[in-house]
């Protein structure tokens, strides 16, 4: 932001923020308490939230004081490469995640509902499916990354089967989200347009011919969205179930396979994987500062006046880790997380989300049951970025499984499910989740 803040602001890019955010988030708390200013780029401002309860007052807030609109703020940045990349991720539009009032409602309602027709066993059965194809490119080399081979083109396979798209269309979806996720100058631009590109495709192939698939939900629903509209909920369902999933996965299984506490062996640890998900979701959120704000008012808000067209982001990692003397279990807020953000803009699909990163991270266990990682956990590398804490790799070496191996393996051949159409089925409306939408008898 091009504001008045202070000169020596935090910086929330870099490599040493990505090496060690929680450091800077220790000393933004030492010397500015709850809200701290921040650079999120080169000369592009914001106010950081790191207080628990200062989070939970903006999520939570029913006195109208807090807006998601963002269009003042973007009015006030200077042409500049790393202004762009900020509105790559910032950028109003006209869906859920910038709107207030009854057009959020509206909005919300559409994601919600369609998101209801994905039955979760028939979900699950689609993770096992990607998950195992996954698992079998590698399972012979006894080393993989699961970030880029595993973590990272899940959620984005099976979004392309829920939207109606074929796998091959992936690839060009992990570039694009890969780019704008970086807010970084020229790439989150590219990476906006790419992505804009991709859902223009497939809203135009939807609208010609509907099938039994969320994109055809969505068009259909009773919201009655706009063409415009329903592209910028797509933007905002691929987007929100990639970086945080993808994310969630990998740093949960960073975890388990560095932390005796999670096994020993991987069947054999007194905490679950469910364990290993909430620890991430407290300790390193995907989502790690993207809680984006603005004021209609001028407000003095813990200790820090803010401004309209102030950018005010959470910080779900900073809030969540926020020191106290009083243990996890005697905490008011029993310890509890911001992973999924709270109140009326809490993630819509936070149970789908952890289904798939659940079932996915199971799928892996039981079949590489030996995992642990070529480096020490805190050698690992991080991705760049103020808004993410995701890992840039994870290196993991196991016990290699042979095609021609006795057992279960996830090549192993498996009767197609009835559950899961493939993308050749999903014109016919009666070949995938569900027979007709609750909306159209």
């Amino acid at each position: 932001m091009t504001t008045r803040y202070i000169p020596d602001a935090g910086r929330l890019y870099g490599p040493e923020f990505a090496r060690d955010p929680q450091a800077v988030y220790a000393e933004l708390r030492r010397r500015y308490g709850p809200v701290a200013p921040v650079e999120i780029a080169p000369g592009i401002g914001a106010h950081l939230v790191l207080g628990y309860q200062a989070a939970v007052d903006v999520l939570t807030d029913a006195g109208g004081t807090w807006s998601k609109d963002s269009r003042a703020w973007m009015a006030t940045l200077p042409e500049t490469p790393e202004a762009a990349g900020a509105v790559g991720m910032l950028g109003y539009r006209s869906n859920a995640l910038f709107s207030d009032g009854a057009e959020h409602a509206r909005y919300r309602k559409a994601i919600i509902d369609c998101f209801g027709m994905v039955q979760p066993h028939k979900l699950r059965q689609l993770v096992i499916e990607v998950a195992d194809s996954l698992i079998a490119r590698f399972a012979a080399n006894g080393e993989a990354d699961l970030a880029g081979d595993f973590a990272r083109p899940i959620p984005l396979k099976i979004f392309n089967r829920l939207f109606g798209r074929p796998d091959s269309d992936s690839d060009a979806l992990i570039s694009a989200l890969s780019d704008l996720m970086e807010a970084d100058g020229e790439a989150g631009a590219r990476g906006l347009d790419a992505f804009s590109r991709y859902l223009g495709e497939l809203v135009a192939a939807k609208y010609a011919e509907r099938g039994d698939d969320l994109t055809s939900w969505l068009i259909d629903h009773p919201a009655g969205l706009t063409q415009e509209e329903l592209i910028w909920q797509l933007v905002l369902v691929v987007a929100a179930s990639y970086e945080p999933t993808a994310s969630l996965i990998s740093n949960a299984v960073s975890r388990m396979v560095s932390d005796d506490r999670y096994y020993s062996s991987l069947t054999n640890g007194a905490l679950s994987t469910y364990d290993a998900l909430l620890e991430a979701l407290r300790a390193e959120p995907a989502m790690a500062n993207y809680g984006p704000y603005f004021v209609r008012q001028p407000v003095h808000f813990h200790g820090t006046w803010i401004r309209p067209a102030e950018l005010v982001l959470v910080s779900y990692a900073g809030a969540n880790t926020e020191p106290t003397n009083v243990p996890d279990e005697l905490r008011s807020d029993g310890g509890a997380y911001l992973g999924f953000g709270a109140g009326p803009h809490r993630c819509p699909a936070s149970d789908p989300a952890m289904l798939i990163a659940m079932t996915a991270i199971e799928r892996l266990t039981s079949h590489l049951c030996d995992l642990e990682l070529t480096v020490p956990r805190e050698e690992l590398s991080w991705r760049p970025g103020p808004f993410h804490r995701s890992l840039a790799h994870l290196p993991v070496r196991f016990t290699p499984i042979r095609p021609d191996q006795p057992g279960e393996s996830p090549w192993a051949a498996q009767p197609p499910s009835s559950s899961i159409p493939s993308a050749e089925t999903f014109p016919a409306r009666s070949a995938g989740y569900v027979t007709s939408a609750p909306w159209s008898s």
